[in-house]
């Protein structure tokens, strides 16, 4: 078994705090979060560390946001808005995105660190990025900017 997580911790803390507040909003999207968190532990007969659940809310979080693609596409703003909210509380729990300048000096950290000269590198220099990044900036547009400098 993994250690416990603080962040788990803080999620039930903010659950009571948005119950005693009365933010109906604000508790839906953190049940929700605290469910897909159990759902997973049974799943897998696990307890998650802070990692797998920073790993978790960054794919809700990905996950909002194509929903949102598709429902401004819809025309259905309402539900649109109901996504941004609910990202803007995942948020909270994921810790500070990369910038441009960081994320280029990891890339060529890795790039370095590998010895990667070509596509079939790809795997390795993002198995070695992926824990330091995760939750931390858009993966698909990191491999991006990878897929640029190797070509």
């Amino acid at each position: 078994m993994t250690q416990d997580s603080a962040l788990l911790a803080r999620l039930q803390d903010e659950i009571k705090q948005a119950m005693r507040a009365g933010d109906k909003r604000r508790l839906g999207v953190l049940r929700l979060v605290s469910a897909a968190v159990k759902q997973r532990e049974v799943d897998e007969r696990v307890t998650l560390n802070d990692d797998d659940v920073i790993a978790l809310l960054s794919k809700q979080v990905k996950q909002r946001q194509e929903s949102i693609a598709q429902y401004d596409a819809a025309g259905r703003d309402d539900l649109s808005e109901q996504e941004r909210y609910e990202i803007t509380v995942l948020k909270e729990f994921l810790p500070q995105p990369l910038d441009d300048a960081e994320i280029d000096r990891l890339i060529d950290n890795a790039i370095a660190e590998t010895g990667a000269e070509s596509m079939r590198d790809m795997g390795k220099i993002m198995g070695l990025l992926r824990p330091a990044m995760q939750g931390r900036a858009d993966m698909s547009a990191v491999s991006g900017r990878i897929k640029t400098r190797l070509q």
